[in-house]
């Protein structure tokens, strides 16, 4: 292969100048046949940003590299390469100078693409100027064949001929509209265009005489297509057919799951429509099982925090408990922690509602309280199941919390979700359910009381100077547990608060992605005893304390502190 000898050798020098690899790195890959089995080496690694990657392949090539996150192309640009050929070859265009097309490649030994994009250049009377960017970049792109507000008008074009009424006409016929290619096609782009967007929930709701879609992304929501209020039946009954509900059924809520092929990746929607005044609400949680469970690692949690959380899972039988808001992260928590303990000596049974993740090896049954199949009627089956593990999605009222508790105290590990503001509040919930205290100090091996804050954009961020006052205020946080901080944030020397700016690879909003803030009670002998006496909340706390973990909100200024997430987050997260 000696075409692609001289390729090879410019890429690895340009990482190793990089310093993207040691000079043992470079020495051991030289060897290899060719740059394209390089790339598949260290790809498998996954230890250089896609970035560092696509600059080294550009100077092994001769090819200038361009970072086109976030770049927007007019679809009279994109038009000029078929979004067939751009898929197949993994070409994109991004701009059109004259008559010089200009190019993207992911792959710069891939030849045919390049002649290909030539041949088509060449019809057009255009030359063609070729760039290196990232298979990340040029999915950015790809995803601009049709964007959402696109999609949506040239279906909306061809549906109000059909279904918009006139003033005194109605829509009648839902079965019609239901089957029309319209609707089901803007109910599709509604659904990929929120994959596309990391969204976790998509709203569709009638406000007056619009139909507003928006998407929950990182906890906030954000409205992304208005449309005309004729189209909102048309809209919830596509999406009632693919979930397998009763069109016809409009007086009360309905649940359901549709899964859906996008992009290659099998994602489940998890269907909630809610009767209004006027219309029918739809909500639309979105469970991508292709990205599989994520790890403790993962999810946010690290140093002392994982040490005991990872020290109580190991535990031959007991109770584990995530305390929390809705939607601050618990059912994510325990199906971590499943991972973990999942294996093929271990009969794990669990009982949720609904099912989010399904995890194999695992047996996952789902409450349905309409035919009497509670938590606590499951969990009397579950365990006639000689299981070694339970776990149950939520304990709501006394005969759960017994049933889960006896399940602890007869040799099982019991995972469960509590209701409560903090980690001190567990104790004292049971007890308000008329468990007793010496069982609960008997079973409880540790409560994780967790939030979801918003992580930085790494891309844009930047230092800022606090004011004083929030200064002070961090410090006075921070100083009860001096000796139990990270080296890394020294109280008497200045630190750096950091905030987003906003770029293009975060849509100008300076976060991506979220992170869990917590505060892990693990229950020692001394806790064991204030439980059995009352479980005062007060006791419960200052026990915590000499254990040398840190708060909620210690945790999370730590992590602003790191430039993890901002101040701002976390103290509207942690605010009472």
């Amino acid at each position: 292969m000696p075409r692609r000898e001289q390729p090879k050798t410019e890429f690895l020098k340009s990482l190793l100048q990089e310093k993207a690899i040691t000079l043992d790195a470079y020495q051991h890959l030289i060897k290899e046949e060719s740059i394209d089995a390089v790339e598949k080496i260290l790809a498998a690694q996954g230890q250089i940003s896609e970035e560092v990657m696509a600059r080294a392949r550009g100077k092994a090539f001769g090819l200038p590299y361009e970072d086109l996150i976030g770049r927007k192309v007019d679809q009279t640009v994109l038009r000029n390469i078929p979004l067939e050929v751009a898929t197949h070859y993994q070409v994109a265009v991004f701009d059109l100078k004259g008559d010089v097309l200009l190019v993207a490649l992911v792959n710069a030994t891939d030849l045919k693409a390049q002649e290909a994009v030539e041949f088509l250049a060449r019809e057009k009377g255009l030359k063609v100027h070729y760039v290196i960017t990232t298979p990340r970049a040029y999915q950015g792109i790809i995803k601009q064949y049709g964007s959402l507000g696109t999609e949506a008008k040239e279906a909306l074009d061809v549906a109000a001929g059909k279904f918009a009424p006139t003033a005194k006409e109605k829509v009648e016929g839902m079965e019609e509209v239901v089957k029309a290619a319209p609707v089901s096609k803007m109910v599709s782009a509604i659904l990929k265009h929120a994959v596309e967007a990391r969204a976790s929930d998509i709203h569709i709701e009638p406000v007056f005489n619009e139909t507003r879609v928006r998407y929950r992304i990182d906890g906030e929501l954000h409205t992304s297509l208005v449309l005309p209020k004729y189209i909102h039946s048309a809209i919830v009954s596509r999406v009632k057919v693919l979930a397998d509900l009763k069109i016809d059924e409009t007086r009360v809520p309905q649940d359901g799951r549709i899964r859906v092929e996008i992009e290659g990746r099998e994602i489940d929607f998890r269907i909630s429509t809610l009767p209004l005044y006027s219309n029918e609400k739809v909500v639309m949680r979105i469970l991508d099982t292709a990205e599989g469970v994520p790890t403790l690692e993962d999810l946010g949690f690290e140093g002392k925090n994982l040490t005991v959380m990872r020290d109580n899972i190991d535990k031959p039988h007991g109770m584990f408990l995530v305390t929390g808001p809705t939607g601050s992260g618990k059912s994510t928590t325990l199906y971590a922690i499943l991972n973990i303990l999942n294996s093929e000596g271990v009969n794990i049974v669990t009982l949720e509602d609904p099912v989010e993740y399904y995890l194999k090896g695992v047996n996952q049954s789902q409450v349905r309280p309409e035919v009497g199949y509670t938590f606590a009627s499951g969990l009397r089956s579950i365990l006639r199941q000689d299981p070694d593990t339970v776990m149950v999605g939520e304990i709501r009222d006394n005969e759960t919390a017994e049933l889960a508790i006896h399940a602890a105290l007869t040799g099982h590990i019991v995972l469960s979700t509590l209701h409560t503001n903090d980690a001190f509040g567990a104790m004292p919930r049971f007890i308000d359910m008329k468990v007793e205290p010496f069982l609960i100090a008997s079973t409880l091996n540790v409560v994780v009381a967790q939030r979801l804050v918003r992580k930085m954009c790494q891309f844009c961020k930047e230092p800022f100077e606090a004011p004083d006052t929030l200064v002070q205020e961090v410090r006075k946080e921070l100083e009860p547990v001096r000796k139990n901080l990270p080296a890394t944030v020294k109280l008497d020397a200045p630190f750096t608060f950091w905030r987003g700016k906003g770029c293009q690879r975060c849509g100008g909003e300076g976060y991506g992605g979220r992170t869990a803030i917590a505060e892990v009670l693990g229950v020692s002998e001394e806790l064991k005893a204030i439980v059995a006496s009352g479980a005062r909340y007060d006791q419960i706390r200052d026990a915590f304390n000499r254990q040398g973990m840190l708060t909620l909100k210690q945790d999370g200024i730590v992590k602003a502190i790191a430039g993890i997430t901002t101040i701002e987050e976390v103290l509207s997260a942690t605010k009472e």
